[in-house]
């Protein structure tokens, strides 16, 4: 096969989650329902962290942050998504599909980051409140937050770059409802050693960091929270991070899930379900795990919409 033929492939057909007729109607609905949620649950919370003075903490800013970045990775996936449910048009340009592998990964990767900064967070408000305004300066948050975007957009650009170099020369199918680094794998007739060698590396190098710097950080928590004599006072400390937890399971447990495993592994159903879990419904909960089980979050919430209107 000649280099002209293999490289011919440029535009491939995202086949979603269901070829039912019947099923399209269903999706749309629940599939736009979610997503009109997630819009409007992740600005709820940012318009109540920005209005309320109170809310002006560094833990609270990294939420707006973290909510902004649902936003964005939700709007990667699901508009499109919704455009091929109701057009049946689901052909999707190499160039746009590099584009769109970019912004899922950028946004990905700053969702991982912002949680290692948060658990980072909690970690100095229980281990060392009596420095706690000087460690976690309004400076030292925004460094924190412009290199998280910095390591992501770096991350993302060498996998963007890696999946518009690959080859392919056979099928133009994407058994997946989204462009992503394992269906494209799966799809190239390129000799894909190197590049799962890298998503194993560096990949597992960027991911992993924050992981392991949350397991670090909750590991000092959980010793300083020993040694407090009262109950009450333990549990107390601990409920401020009890929704971060939840966060971090879900995101960890899928993404752990779907991309450190080698390619022959990858089941296109299971996948598929999972793609949707991280998202599509982790991005939508979120506001509500935050806003449920935070106290501050709910008054502010309550007082927003207890206002007088003039």
């Amino acid at each position: 096969m000649d280099l002209e033929n293999r490289t011919s492939v440029t535009e491939f057909i995202l086949l979603g989650l269901s070829d039912d007729p019947e099923l399209q109607p269903l999706l749309f609905a629940v599939f736009l329902t979610m997503y009109i949620t997630t819009l409007i649950g992740n600005a709820t919370i940012i318009s109540i962290i920005r209005a309320e003075c109170r809310l002006h903490t560094p833990m609270y800013f990294f939420l707006c942050n973290f909510s902004f970045v649902d936003i964005c990775l939700t709007s990667v996936t699901v508009p499109k998504l919704l455009t091929n449910i109701l057009f049946q048009k689901k052909t999707i340009h190499l160039i746009g599909c590099v584009a769109q592998l970019y912004f899922f990964l950028l946004f990905g990767n700053m969702e991982s980051f912002l949680l290692g900064v948060m658990s980072f967070d909690r970690y100095v408000a229980i281990c060392d409140p009596l420095h706690y305004t000087t460690v976690m300066s309004q400076n030292i948050c925004i460094v924190l937050v412009g290199l998280s975007w910095v390591i992501s957009a770096f991350h993302s650009l060498i996998y963007s770059v890696m999946a518009s170099r690959l080859l392919y020369c056979g099928s133009n199918i994407i058994h997946h409802f989204f462009c992503d680094i394992p269906p494209l794998l799966k799809l190239s007739c390129s000799d894909t050693s190197t590049y799962e060698m890298v998503i194993f590396t560096e990949g597992s190098l960027v991911v992993m960091s924050p992981f392991v710097l949350i397991a670090i950080s909750y590991g000092f928590i959980v010793f300083t929270l020993i040694k407090v004599p009262s109950d009450q006072g333990r549990w107390k400390a601990f409920s401020t991070c009890f929704s971060h937890l939840i966060v971090v399971t879900l995101f960890y447990g899928t993404d752990i899930f779907m991309y450190l495993r080698p390619s022959s592994s990858y089941s296109l159903d299971y996948d598929r379900v999972v793609s949707v879990m991280y998202t599509i419904v982790a991005p939508m909960l979120n506001p509500f795990i935050y806003s449920l089980r935070n106290k501050e979050v709910k008054d502010a919430l309550k007082k927003a919409v207890c206002r007088p209107r003039v």
